[in-house]
């Protein structure tokens, strides 16, 4: 249960990125961490962990979001 303290920790840190590679670092980070959440989930079927994965998918996409930028305009 080692992968389910690591993603409480994840998403009770402060998500302020300032550098691109800190986007990057941390997207990686918390798509492990959803896809190792995503493995014991299989076996188990935990409504908990399911909810947390949900969380982290979340924090994921405003990750993202943020590193791909504003569209130009056409």
């Amino acid at each position: 249960m080692d992968v389910v303290t690591n993603a409480l920790e994840f998403e009770q840190r402060k998500h302020v990125y300032k550098t691109t590679s800190e986007r990057i670092v941390a997207s990686r980070e918390v798509k492990t961490l959803i896809l190792d959440l995503n493995e014991i989930y299989k076996t188990s079927g935990d409504q908990k962990l399911m909810d947390l994965m949900k969380r982290l998918t979340v924090i994921k996409r405003k990750i993202e979001k943020r590193l791909k930028g504003r569209p130009l305009a056409a």
